[in-house]
């Protein structure tokens, strides 16, 4: 399975923040969407990511005050990415390897959208459910011992 299967399941809804925003604006615009990320666009390219735990961690840093803070002083600057050519299975290694819980989609410097590891896990337990199934159709049709014999005899 390949990341393109699950964008094109979820749909290409975007939401994304300017670098120089107040970062109060993007915790609003992530509680009232009920998102758990944003990514953090400048001049049209992807500069960050901006999740609750990139805004948990300036909170403390602040003393529990967001202030004047900008979303570019609180953002993941390096995000890991990928394309909709990359396996499911090495994106799942990837997120789990650097903890990320969201990965934005790359086409060369264009963004295509963002998978969460909700996406991801989700995705795997229906290939395995549908898998599955096929095998328990498969078993259920295997012939038996008895109509082998009669037609090897037959011969």
């Amino acid at each position: 399975m390949k990341v393109s299967d699950i964008l094109r399941v979820k749909g290409g809804t975007l939401f994304t923040v300017q670098a120089d925003e107040p970062l109060a604006r993007a915790m609003n615009d992530m509680a009232e969407k009920d998102i758990g990320s944003l990514v953090v666009m400048s001049h049209g390219s992807l500069v960050g990511m901006l999740t609750f735990r990139e805004v948990i961690r300036q909170l403390v840093k602040n003393g529990g005050q967001i202030g004047q803070t900008l979303v570019q002083e609180a953002m993941d600057a390096t995000p890991q990415t990928c394309t909709s050519d990359n396996d499911i299975d090495e994106v799942r290694r990837m997120m789990l390897e650097h903890h990320a819980r969201y990965m934005p989609i790359m086409d060369g410097a264009m963004l295509m959208g963002v998978i969460s590891f909700y996406d991801v896990a989700k995705a795997v337990v229906e290939s395995q459910d549908f898998e599955n199934k096929m095998l328990k159709a498969y078993i259920r049709d295997w012939p038996d011992g008895s109509a082998q014999e009669a037609e090897r005899e037959k011969s």
